[in-house]
């Protein structure tokens, strides 16, 4: 399965959650940023979403363009935040939440990329994997 969802990705991530003291009690909230990338996600998400859950292992490959600020029409290697590994759980859970698998722990192996470029969106390639076929290399 592969997408491209045409949008410039968001970059709060899942790790901006606020917390607040109730009754001696942490209280962890979304931002009004983190609940606006999530509904985008979600809302682009169901447009792509399979017929049936993945139920066995997968494979997830991200390839995040965000847009330049120059004028030229190339792609480079982003190297600023959001970091890759902060930038992709959000993602996860909101494909959790639109039914491309039972659990994001079915995802054991990904490959999350980030780039400048002039056409910014989120590619995305899910492969479902062999659940028997373990070769570790």
């Amino acid at each position: 399965m592969e997408f491209f969802m045409a949008m410039i990705p968001p970059t709060v991530t899942h790790q901006e959650h606020k917390v607040t003291v109730q009754n001696g009690k942490p209280i962890f909230y979304d931002t009004p940023e983190l609940k606006a990338a999530k509904n985008l996600y979600i809302d682009t998400l169901y447009r792509y979403a399979p017929q049936k859950p993945f139920r066995n292992p997968v494979r997830l490959i991200t390839k995040w363009i965000y847009p330049r600020n120059d004028d030229k029409n190339c792609v480079s290697w982003k190297t600023t935040k959001p970091d890759t590994d902060n930038m992709i759980k959000l993602l996860k859970d909101c494909m959790t939440m639109t039914g491309f698998w039972t659990d994001d722990a079915l995802v054991v192996s990904e490959i999350t990329e980030k780039f400048l470029g002039s056409v910014p969106g989120i590619w995305i390639h899910i492969d479902e994997l062999d659940e028997n076929d373990t070769t570790v290399q």
